[in-house]
């Protein structure tokens, strides 16, 4: 008989929410990750640790999932609630419709349960002061619906995750990459074939649980699903998600499903690493553009910086910037905003111009200073004398320019001017493996291989085109805890069976 229950294939989120419910479900457990023990996590560590999840407001999620709040933290807090409806409509209106209905109605209803199963594993929030709220008044006004967050962000989630893992005496390998699925004449998954460094190896289990990333780290697929030129961009995360585990499941069948020709990818510091950086990590995201203009090497504004909360445009503006010269574009503030621009902004690594002119500031980029006075003066012109609240739709609108700004339009007029150089980071692709409510992996007939189930960033089927903030961590804890549950009842069952 194999030594294991269920093999959980990748070490994120995502998959040590699947082994710590594998785990209390009643499966012996053991989790296998392709990185060395320095590059652990995934692209989980990378990540600012929010989470989005249905909640009626402070004093709900202060029950059981905020816990460290002081009164007078407390006191200072605007959470606006933040309903199963209103979680479930931003879901379908990004994706325009095309999410899964029985995977979005599973992630938003599981959602909040699933973060209180989180503090109930160690796991800490607090919310998001300084990059999801306004001080308006006095209070700290939350916006966009991704409020909350681990403490240590991403990669204190992991830590915190690896420590309570580890506390179970659940098994966790590293320099383990899982390669193939073994599986019998009657098509039931039994293990793993793995690489280590030392070779080749076949590993026994009654279930496995592929929750080991996209393949936004592996260029080739890039290149083959999301077309010319993505070769080039940066990946904000692991090296390490290569698509394996997408390719060892349509190996033996599985259906390929979702937006593959899409990703979410965003507006990252043109200095930044090929991948990411284990100090700087989430930092060379630069996602303060809403209070501003971003216009490209010829000087040119080509979105709608204030088209929606930027939890909701920043996903697949960076995809944007991918369709601009030498994939780059350059975010301008004046004196008016730039004091409110997140943390991001202010790190030493920033790639970054000031002057008192407009003309210095583009001479500075090496832009076209008439062409860059131009753009700025017809945006300012067009803005309008609306009152302007950061931390609200407040529909302070340019009129007569293409592209419009349809909300926190304020004229770019008080120096010195700061100018920010970036370009697309890849986050995770769409595009992965099809999966019924039970995170069983499906084949090409509609059924589930039986033994074989999947979580995280290989789901395919809920995110298309775009993606709302925060969704990513709560779905790899939602299907990663659905994962365990049902990879753990059936192979505890047929360890009893045997």
């Amino acid at each position: 008989m194999p030594e294991y229950d269920v093999i959980v294939v990748g070490a994120g989120n995502a998959a040590l929410c699947a082994a710590l419910s594998a785990h209390e479900n009643g499966a012996r457990v053991l989790v296998l990750e392709r990185a060395p023990e320095e590059e652990k996590g995934g692209n989980s560590y990378f990540t600012a640790g929010g989470f989005r999840f249905a909640h009626e407001g402070l004093e709900d999620v202060a029950q059981d999932i905020l816990t460290d709040l002081s009164p007078v933290e407390t006191e200072m807090i605007v959470l606006p609630p933040h309903s199963r409806e209103f979680f479930y409509n931003q879901l379908m209106d990004v994706t325009h419709h095309q999410s899964d209905e029985d995977l979005a109605n599973l992630l938003v209803d599981n959602s909040r349960p699933t973060m209180a199963w989180l503090r109930s594993h160690g796991i800490r929030f607090v919310p998001m002061f300084g990059r999801q709220s306004y001080l308006v008044d006095g209070k700290h006004h939350f916006y966009g619906g991704v409020n909350i967050e681990a403490v240590g962000g991403g990669a204190g989630l992991v830590e915190a995750e690896l420590a309570r893992a580890q506390k179970l005496g659940i098994e966790i390998r590293y320099n383990t990459a899982a390669i193939g699925l073994l599986q019998g004449q009657d098509r039931v998954v039994s293990g793993v074939k793995v690489r280590t460094p030392s070779g080749y190896a076949e590993i026994g289990a009654k279930a496995v649980i592929l929750a080991c990333g996209g393949f936004e780290s592996n260029p080739e697929m890039r290149v083959r699903y999301l077309g010319p030129g993505w070769d080039l961009c940066r990946v904000r995360g692991t090296r390490h998600n290569m698509g394996e585990g997408i390719n060892m499941a349509l190996a033996i069948g599985a259906r390929p499903y979702g937006n593959w020709s899409s990703c979410h990818a965003c507006e990252w510091d043109i200095s930044a690493p090929p991948y990411g950086d284990r100090w700087v990590l989430d930092n060379f995201q630069k996602h303060s553009y809403p209070l501003g203009i971003m216009v490209n090497l010829d000087c040119e504004r080509f979105v709608d910086e204030g088209e929606d909360y930027r939890n909701l445009t920043y996903a697949k503006f960076g995809r944007e910037i991918m369709k601009q010269p030498r994939r780059t574009a350059i975010q301008i503030f004046d004196q008016q905003t730039v004091g409110m621009l997140r943390d991001e902004y202010r790190i030493k690594q920033v790639t970054k111009a000031e002057s008192g002119t407009i003309a210095g500031l583009a001479e500075l980029l090496e832009l076209d200073p008439v062409r860059l006075e131009a753009c700025i003066a017809e945006y300012n012109a067009a803005c309008g004398d609306q009152p302007y609240n950061p931390a609200v739709l407040d529909g302070k609108a340019t009129t007569g320019i293409s592209p419009p700004k349809s909300n926190w339009a304020l004229p770019i007029d008080k120096p010195p001017y700061v100018a920010f150089v970036t370009t697309t980071g890849i986050t995770f692709t769409f595009g992965g493996l099809q999966v019924n409510t039970r995170a069983e992996v499906q084949d090409m007939t509609d059924q589930s291989i039986p033994g074989l189930y999947a979580a995280g960033e290989l789901v395919g089927g809920l995110f298309y085109e775009n993606y709302p903030g925060g969704t990513g961590l709560m779905s790899g804890s939602v299907f990663g805890k659905r994962a365990g549950e049902s990879a753990a009842s059936y192979s505890v069952a047929a360890r009893a069976a045997a």
